[in-house]
């Protein structure tokens, strides 16, 4: 009995720290855009950024706060795009936990090719981040430029969220 409850004991605690770890998926841009395709039946907020970058982690409480508001509507979804190098893994992870990250997080690791499909988003995109774009019906309806205020995204969200 008394070795049954150590299995036990140890299983609770082996799911509860799996439970915790936070995930990232390491994608392509061809992959994410695979990705952003299936999600055509949502309004999806697709934000860049990146750990380094200081206007992205200032914004990035606003952004989980909102994604809590709507994480019950199965007509809505948020992804996170991370930009940071596919060395710096342990640190997005890292830095997802501590930020406690609600939404999905993606590290697109094809900066070598970003000159190509940083166009295919948004033409005017220099590169720089934060970026945020807003998809409906799997087209791309509003594009973000730099830092994003709460009360703008939530305005963007509750305008097109039906």
């Amino acid at each position: 009995m008394e070795k049954l409850i150590k299995i036990t004991a140890i299983f609770l605690f082996c799911t509860v720290f799996k439970a915790q770890k936070p995930e990232v998926s390491i994608i392509k841009y061809e992959d994410l855009e695979k990705r952003l395709q299936q999600e055509k039946d949502k309004l999806l907020v697709v934000n860049f950024w990146s750990t380094t970058c200081g206007p992205c982690v200032k914004e990035l409480p606003h952004f989980m706060e909102v994604n809590a508001q709507y994480a019950a509507n199965r007509k809505f979804k948020m992804i996170l795009v991370s930009l940071d190098r596919l060395a710096d893994k342990e640190r997005v992870l890292k830095f997802i936990k501590n930020k406690n990250l609600t939404a999905e997080v993606l590290l697109l690791d094809d900066i070598k090719r970003m000159n190509t499909w940083i166009p295919k988003f948004e033409k005017d995109w220099d590169g720089n981040i934060p970026v945020t774009l807003f998809y409906k019906n799997g087209i791309k309806f509003y594009f973000n430029d730099g830092e994003m205020n709460k009360e703008d995204l939530e305005k963007t969200i509750k305008e097109n969220l039906q």
